[in-house]
């Protein structure tokens, strides 16, 4: 039954999914709202768009699923919450889900949930709860159909980072894909290794789990599109990007560039052309 809701994911002539994440105002930090004070317009201009997917709140769900018509891009649910992003942990930590989850994305009419699995270094609390959360939701995605996506991050030491910042080490990265595809993940939503040539071992951690890889702080439109580029090269499903797309001069652009990688084989040059067609 979760292969019916993966259907609406999955572009079916590539297989991929290209997810546009704008689930960022749901962590209230100072800097994530760049781009997306709007949210109204933000979803008018990804839908125009067309990417597969758009992952949002439940306080935001309704700008995209108030859209008329059968080819809106699917839903993907943030199931949970965290205060952990700032440039300092907090005293008191926590990653905490919203109630009945699954529940709420079948009322909703999303075709996925997506939920954290943090490791960051000296707040083990986090990930212990991080963990409690993605057990229970398990057992509700079960009941309900609903696909459940496991966004495994590997933090680097705040105070070599100065904040939210990814570790790249794909032992690390690997490592925590492998718990979350024990946990029961039916889709790894995971940051790329500092060395994208290896990342073809994170999608064989995964053993047949889909893989979508992360975006994560804004670059140039060539260094995006030629590591989305290796990334396909090296087996992936797919892409979740957020600061790429929300905070590009041209959101329609990018996403056309990306989506022409992703699901036409197009070359990264080929792709350029197409950010300012």
């Amino acid at each position: 039954m979760k292969s019916f809701r993966l259907n609406r994911l999955f572009n079916a002539a590539s297989s991929r999914c290209f997810d546009v994440a704008v689930d960022h105002g749901f962590f209230n930090q100072p800097g994530f709202l760049v781009g997306i004070e709007n949210m109204q317009g933000v979803i008018e201009t990804l839908v125009k768009a067309g990417p597969d997917a758009i992952q949002l709140t439940i306080g935001q769900a309704r700008h995209l699923q108030g859209v008329p018509g059968r080819e809106k891009p699917s839903l993907v649910l943030r199931a949970d919450t965290a205060n952990i992003y700032g440039s300092a942990l907090p005293e008191v930590r926590f990653s905490t889900m919203i109630e009945e989850t699954a529940l709420q994305a079948v009322q909703l009419d999303a075709a996925c949930v997506c939920v954290n699995l943090f490791q960051i270094p000296g707040a083990p609390d986090v990930t212990g709860q991080c963990v409690d959360n993605i057990m229970r939701l398990k057992v509700e995605c079960d009941h309900y159909a609903m696909p459940m996506m496991v966004e495994p991050l590997v933090f680097a030491p705040n105070e070599k980072a100065g904040g939210y910042m990814v570790d790249g080490d794909e032992v690390k990265i690997i490592h925590l894909v492998r718990q979350a595809v024990e946990l029961g993940a039916d889709i790894i939503k995971a940051d790329p290794s500092d060395d994208v040539s290896l990342y073809h071992q994170v999608v064989e951690t995964a053993g047949g789990i889909p893989v979508l890889v992360r975006g994560g702080g804004k670059v140039s439109d060539e260094e995006i599109l030629k590591r989305t580029e290796a990334l396909v090269g090296q087996g992936v499903s797919g892409i979740v990007y957020g600061r790429n797309v929300i905070q590009h001069d041209n959101p329609a652009g990018i996403t056309r560039a990306l989506m022409a990688i992703l699901h036409q084989g197009a070359s990264v040059k080929e792709a350029l052309d197409l950010v300012s067609a």
